[in-house]
């Protein structure tokens, strides 16, 4: 695979939680420490960017109009003809110091979020992570917030195999990626095991999932994308041309393109690194899903 930057000039500090909206045509993504939404239409090349003035871990287009963003103070529903934003659910208390850093919704609707130690300092400087305070909960149609969770490192991946019934949810700070039997009816997640243990290139950050089932998985400092058999497997190993891929999801027609969001954070920052990426997929790849709210 080929990976060419969609934008010459356009560079992320932390670029993350790709989400491709099919009802739209249109690639949303974040820029998580400075704490920027971006929307691309790929047909005209237009970016609309969102500055929200505090860590985010993710947006998502909602079925009721507008973007729900993961916040350090909350879960907002952004307006993005005005920019402004409403509180309309609560993860966890702001004083456990934790913040969001994946979200993603289920083929059914609903909306996950794994949090994590807040490891951006006033400088927007990255602090350690020394414990596992995160969580992974799961917020209803109707902002009903539910843990499944606890123990999380750094909360990555967050991707259903509906075929098989899973969840698959990824650790940075263990480097494993664990899979849940995942019920659609009810949401509720049980028998977590490991998929994929941890590998010389690089950690488990985000991923997507193709139409034969494979996990395409971004790996932060590996410099490159693995794709995992449904089985855990790795299937093989896409070099990229920067050093810290974030995540990946499928979108433009058919699913063919695979965009890749990255990083310039840290030592050592190369040409492309923060750019985000796009090449021709092998296969196509699974829809994403607009939070049902």
């Amino acid at each position: 695979m080929r990976f060419e930057p969609v934008m010459e000039a356009h560079r992320d500090l932390l670029g993350e939680a790709p989400h491709w909206d099919e009802q739209t045509g249109q690639l949303i993504w974040i820029d998580l420490n400075p704490g920027i939404v971006r929307s691309l239409d790929p047909q005209s090349g237009k970016v609309i960017s969102w500055q929200l003035g505090e860590s985010i871990g993710s947006a998502v287009p909602r079925e009721a109009g507008g973007l729900v963003v993961a916040l350090v103070s909350g879960l907002y529903v952004l307006d993005p003809a005005t920019g402004r934003t409403e509180k309309f659910a609560e993860l966890e208390p702001i004083t456990l110091g934790n913040r969001p850093n994946e979200a993603r919704v289920d083929p059914t609707g609903r909306l996950w979020v794994g949090t994590m130690r807040n490891d951006v300092g006033l400088d927007l400087g990255e602090v350690p992570v020394t414990r596992s305070s995160g969580a992974l909960y799961r917020v209803e149609a109707n902002g009903a917030v539910h843990r499944h969770d606890s123990g999380v490192g750094v909360a990555n991946t967050l991707v259903w195999d509906d075929t098989r019934g899973r969840l698959y949810f990824g650790d940075s700070l263990t480097g494993v990626i664990s899979v849940y039997d995942w019920d659609r009816a009810s949401g509720a997640i049980a028998n977590r095991r490991v998929f994929a243990g941890p590998h010389p290139r690089g950690v488990p950050d985000g991923s997507a999932l193709d139409a034969e089932g494979y996990l395409w998985n971004a790996r932060w400092g590996g410099g490159c994308l693995i794709r995992y058999d449904p089985d855990g497997g790795i299937d093989r190993i896409f070099d990229m041309p920067v050093n810290k891929p974030t995540s990946c999801v499928f979108g433009g027609p058919g699913l063919r393109t695979l965009y890749v969001t990255t990083a310039r954070i840290g030592e050592p920052v190369g040409g492309l690194d923060g750019a985000l990426l796009a090449a021709e997929a092998p296969v196509p790849g699974q829809p994403c899903t607009r939070f049902a709210g």
